[in-house]
Formats: C-alpha cells, sequence, structure tokens
C-alpha cells in the first residue's frame, strides 16, 4: 500500500490517548459530543408548554470544527497535487534516488564532448566541435605548444593531438585528433551566443584541479562584458556567469539548457586566487567566427589604432600612444580626446575599440580628436595588432 504525502515530518504517534490539547482523538470526541447535542434536543420540563425550537449553538466546539474544517481542505489540495498528472514527484530519503535534473541530463548529453587538454606547458580541457575530431579549447591552455596529448573521459587513453592554430587576441585554440583514435566522438553544437539573456540556466563541465569532467551549475549574470585576451587587447561580448569556475576549467564549455555551447570558459575574477562565484566565457560567436580560419592554419590578422584611451567627459582620452605605431605616425598625442572615428561617435574606451575592430588592417579611418579646446580630423592607416 502506498504511503500518502504528508506535509508533516514523520513522527511515532503519542503514546497518550489523549494525544495533547490539539490531537485527533480530542477533537474526534469534540465532534461526537456536538453532533450528540444537535440530534438529540432536550426534553422540555412536564409543566411546561414545550419551548419553540431553536438553531442549536456551537459554542467552544467552533473553533475545533473550524480547525478541522481547513485541515480537511488541506488534505484535499495535497491529494489533488498527487492526483495531477502533469505534476512531477521528487522523491528524497529512504534510498529511493531523485528524479534527473536539468544539470543532469545536460551533464549526460555533452559530457562524452568535453576532453582533458595536456601539454608540457599546462592542463585545461577542450570540447569536440567537428565528426573529423576538430576540438576547441582555450589559447592559454596550449600556449606556445605545436601539439596536446587528449583524453576522452577519466578511463580513456591519451591521443596526440595536433595544435592547427591559436588566436591569443581571443584567447581560442583549435587541436584535431585522428578520428579513428576514439571509439566514439560527440560533437557538441554551438548555441547563437547573442541570443543569451542574463538569469538563462547554464552548465559548466571541465576538468578542475584534474577532477574528471566535473558539473556545476548556474545562470548568466551577465553579457557583452569586455575581458583582457592573453595578448593584453580586450576580448568583447564574454558571458558572465556564477556557475563555479576553477583553474582546469579553462577551454571547457558553458552549455544551455539544451546542451549547446554558448562559450568557451576562460577566466575568473578573483581576490585571492579562488572561485568568488565570476567567471568569464568567451562566446560561442566568436568561437564560431574564428574556428575555420584557425582550422586551416592561417593567422588570424586584427586591426591595430595603436591608443591606449581612457574615459573622458567629451568622448576617449587617448592616454598613451604606441611609439611607431598608426596613430603616432598619424599625429594622435597623448591627451587628445577621440570624439568620433569614421563617423561613430565616440563615448568611451569600447567605443574605439569596436569603431576599430570593424575594420581590416590597412584600411584608412577618420579620427575626429579635440585638442586645445578645438576639434581636428586626423586620417589613420591602421596596421596589424602585434
Amino acid at each position: 500500500m502506498t504511503r500518502r504525502s504528508s506535509l508533516w515530518l514523520d513522527r511515532e504517534p503519542p503514546s497518550e490517548e489523549e494525544g495533547g490539547p490539539f490531537s485527533s482523538a480530542r477533537w474526534n470526541r469534540q465532534i461526537a459530543d456536538e453532533r450528540e447535542r444537535r440530534s438529540t434536543p432536550p426534553e422540555p420540563p412536564p409543566s411546561e408548554p414545550p419551548e419553540p425550537q431553536r438553531r442549536p449553538r456551537l459554542g467552544r466546539a467552533a473553533p475545533a470544527l473550524a480547525c478541522i474544517a481547513a485541515l480537511a481542505a488541506l488534505a484535499l489540495s495535497v491529494v489533488a497535487l498527487r492526483d495531477d498528472p502533469g505534476a512531477e514527484e521528487v522523491v528524497a530519503g529512504g534510498g529511493r534516488p531523485l528524479s534527473a535534473t536539468e544539470a543532469g541530463r545536460v551533464y549526460d548529453a555533452a559530457g562524452p564532448g568535453v576532453v582533458s587538454v595536456q601539454t608540457d606547458l599546462g592542463s585545461g580541457t577542450g570540447f569536440v566541435v567537428r565528426e573529423d575530431g576538430t576540438i576547441v579549447t582555450n589559447a592559454h591552455v596550449v600556449g606556445s605548444a605545436d601539439s596536446a596529448r587528449v583524453r576522452f573521459g577519466d578511463d580513456g587513453r591519451l591521443v596526440e593531438a595536433v595544435v592547427l592554430g591559436t588566436d591569443p587576441s581571443s584567447d581560442l585554440a583549435v587541436l584535431r585528433v585522428d578520428p579513428g583514435s576514439v571509439d566514439r566522438l560527440r560533437v557538441l553544437r554551438l548555441a547563437d551566443s547573442d541570443s543569451v539573456r542574463v538569469g538563462d540556466a547554464v552548465v559548466a563541465i571541465g576538468h578542475p584541479f584534474g577532477l574528471d569532467r566535473t558539473a556545476t551549475a548556474g545562470i548568466v549574470s551577465g553579457v557583452g562584458r569586455e575581458i583582457e585576451a592573453p595578448d593584453g587587447f580586450a576580448i568583447e561580448d564574454a558571458i558572465q556567469t556564477d556557475a563555479p569556475i576553477n583553474p582546469g576549467n579553462s577551454g571547457g564549455p558553458l552549455l544551455d539548457a539544451k546542451g549547446r555551447v554558448i562559450g568557451v570558459n576562460s577566466q575568473i575574477a578573483s581576490t585571492g586566487g579562488g572561485n568568488v562565484g565570476i567567471g568569464f566565457a568567451v562566446s560561442a560567436n566568436t568561437v564560431r567566427e574564428v574556428l575555420p580560419r584557425l582550422s586551416r592554419g592561417e593567422r588570424i590578422e586584427r586591426p591595430f589604432l595603436g591608443v591606449a584611451s581612457a574615459p573622458h567627459a567629451g568622448g576617449a582620452e587617448a592616454g598613451e600612444v604606441t611609439p611607431g605605431g598608426p596613430a603616432d605616425e598619424a599625429g594622435l598625442r597623448a591627451g587628445d580626446v577621440i570624439v568620433s572615428i569614421d563617423g561613430r561617435s565616440v563615448r568611451d574606451p569600447e567605443d574605439v575599440a569596436d569603431a576599430v575592430s570593424d575594420h581590416e588592417p590597412g584600411d584608412r579611418v577618420e579620427v575626429v580628436v579635440e585638442r586645445d579646446g578645438t576639434q581636428r580630423a586626423i586620417e589613420v592607416e591602421l596596421g596589424t595588432r602585434p
């Protein structure tokens, strides 16, 4: 016989028959007394005519009846919830397993596609993106290495992988293993990271501290973040998450509720070297942009202005101009306030980076600056980022 669920904790019945002032025994006796009073009207004295019938009074039994009615309604609501075919019952304790969670289903679906990446310089995580054995990880995981060792699962053997290309400016690297050297490749799909919103549920899978395919869960806590790349430049459109990310998670996937990759875990914000609930992932759309070129072994060249700017009320102030760089050769000076680039208004340093990144090395752009209270336009030929 199936035990009915209860909102109360399990406990032994009271040893006394009375069971305390709120026991069912006392309530049942009060109900029986009240029913007997209502069903048996008092006999009139023989010498007096019978009094008109009056409505029975509940007296002190009213609070008890009110409590009983409330408990009955509560019991009915509990039964209704249990009988609802759409309600999912979660059972804990008693040796019975919990029902599968969303995080567990994501892990089961995506876990086999997550690998451990090891080089002579360090270790991290990666994930399979193509049936031909193509794997994505962080550039800082492989560094300058030409090859790496990849392990599929804790019990899997190490497989040699070739480093096809690295891009320090996006902190991404692409490896490839011989698909014949692996029993099966589980390919992970890339999501459209532009559709990611704050509050979306995410799961991070990686090898923190060498622990095989560890899963952590959380939410997207920020989008459009800017983080520093290994070469010192900015990575735009990074995704912030509160899912715990630790050393060894680098290069692993940040997954949405459908098991799709929305980002590549890259950094944590920490003052003491440990996770404090703020991690950052390079967006999946950045992966989609650089993956084809890195797979072909191409070097990704990015435009370079040669100005380090700081916030200013009128735009972005040039704090440092790289000697011999494009801006320096065109005549920009430290202290100039950049007002616009190629007609695009500049309100902060991020606008400068955005405007430059929309071009290619060799493009000529018009930079309007304010100097000594007057504006002047300077034409700059963009160089190649060192």
